[in-house]
């Protein structure tokens, strides 16, 4: 299912990306820093609480899996000027569209590769970034070639030693996909943290889970200090409390991928 944009109808010149009956992203390229969706608001949060306090003359690099219409992309590109960033998209036409209607700036730093995010990823030299975002739809569910333990190995291995994999979820109390899906990352990336408004950790709907893997330490304190400041309720698990959460859940593997869940009413959710 291909993404369309659509002129926000509130917000002069910000645009919608839609798949379907899904919103998947928002934008106003007037605006970069101005993040509408709760999740993208906590990828960004993450961000801050780790890459981004990297010393200033440092340079960055940067790995999306998904564009839409380029939101975090161009967000970092205005909070660190000068950071590299790569994003790999299959969606042809909506890059095409994204280019007409909401070209990035010339020196943005943001170089677009029309390819699946398993491809585009298995491209990349070993210890290139610092972060990798993993933000992919095709329709209402993310693909399963990208929650598998081979998935998150690559991903290890393009990642620097210290760099950070974050990945928005989407599934619904008990959770057995994201159980899964994280149950791989566990295996790669040691210290891990997953976060989610406190209504769907409660079942009450389906919804966004955002989940940050490192090889080194993260910084918890930080990142749990920004979440409780969240417009809307937000918990997050780690240690101890992931583990037992995750339980038994094996993780999916490239013989046997699964796209996760979409909503149980079929219908797109307003992120």
């Amino acid at each position: 299912m291909t993404g369309r944009l659509e002129p926000d109808r509130e917000v002069r010149g910000a645009f919608l990306v839609r798949s379907g009956s899904t919103q998947q992203s928002w934008v106003d390229p007037d605006d970069p820093l101005r993040l509408e969706f709760e999740y993208v608001q906590r990828i960004a949060e993450a961000l801050q609480a780790t890459v981004l306090r990297r010393p200033s003359g440092v340079r960055l690099r940067a790995v999306h899996l998904g564009g839409g219409g380029m939101t975090l992309p161009r967000w970092l590109a205005a909070v660190r000027p000068g950071t590299a960033q790569i994003v790999c998209e299959p969606d042809a036409d909506l890059l095409d569209e994204v280019r007409r209607k909401l070209p990035l700036g010339r020196h943005a730093g943001i170089k677009v590769r029309t390819t699946d995010g398993r491809s585009g990823l298995a491209a990349m030299p070993a210890d290139y970034a610092d972060a990798l975002i993993v933000d992919a739809f095709d329709g209402l569910h993310v693909p399963g070639s990208l929650a598998t333990a081979e998935f998150f190995a690559d991903a290890g291995r393009v990642l620097r030693p210290d760099g950070v994999v974050l990945m928005n979820l989407a599934d619904q109390a008990p959770f057995g996909w994201a159980r899964r899906c994280l149950a791989g990352a566990a295996r790669s990336f040691p210290h891990l943290l997953v976060t989610a408004e406190s209504a769907v950790w409660k079942g009450r709907r389906y919804g966004n889970l955002v989940a940050l893997g490192s090889r080194a330490p993260l910084p918890l304190a930080a990142l749990e200090e920004v979440t409780r400041h969240a417009l809307f309720g937000y918990r997050s698990l780690t240690g101890a409390g992931l583990r037992r959460w995750l339980g038994t859940a094996e993780p999916f593997a490239d013989a046997d991928p699964q796209d996760s869940p979409g909503p149980a009413n079929g219908r797109g959710w307003f992120s």
